[in-house]
């Protein structure tokens, strides 16, 4: 384990409000919540980033598990699930957001600035980029 926040959340030598815990992942209470619920979900073996992490399948399983019971739990019409990744990711620890989502909740549209594609020439030089950059396969 690393010695940052959430290493210290998964051994138990922090304190945190738990809403999971397995062999893959903890979830638990944001400290700072956008809405009241709102869930961190990490991997319980250190991973900085999204890439860094081997097997997506459990993982991602288990912030899927954790999605439903905060949409049930709390009767939230839906969530919001999010993941930063080396920008904006206050701690280095992979971890994915799960927040509580209802109408008119308060939280209006994205929090980037959104841009446009001079064309559609312009857009598709972008996906043939990172097309490129994809396995072959």
């Amino acid at each position: 384990m690393s010695n940052d926040l959430f290493c210290e959340i998964v051994a138990g030598e922090r304190p945190a409000h738990i809403v999971h815990s397995d062999e893959v992942v903890v979830a638990f209470l944001d400290t700072r919540p956008v809405f009241k619920g709102h869930v961190l979900v990490v991997p319980r073996l250190h991973v900085e980033t999204f890439g860094d992490l081997g097997e997506v399948g459990p993982f991602f399983e288990r912030v899927q598990l954790v999605t439903r019971a905060v949409e049930e739990g709390l009767e939230a019409a839906g969530t919001f699930v999010a993941m930063n990744n080396r920008i904006s990711q206050s701690v280095a620890h992979l971890h994915v957001h799960v927040v509580p989502r209802n109408p008119k909740d308060g939280l209006r549209g994205f929090f980037w600035p959104r841009t446009k594609y001079a064309s559609e020439e312009e857009a598709g030089s972008y996906a043939e980029l990172i097309a490129k950059a994809l396995p072959a396969g």
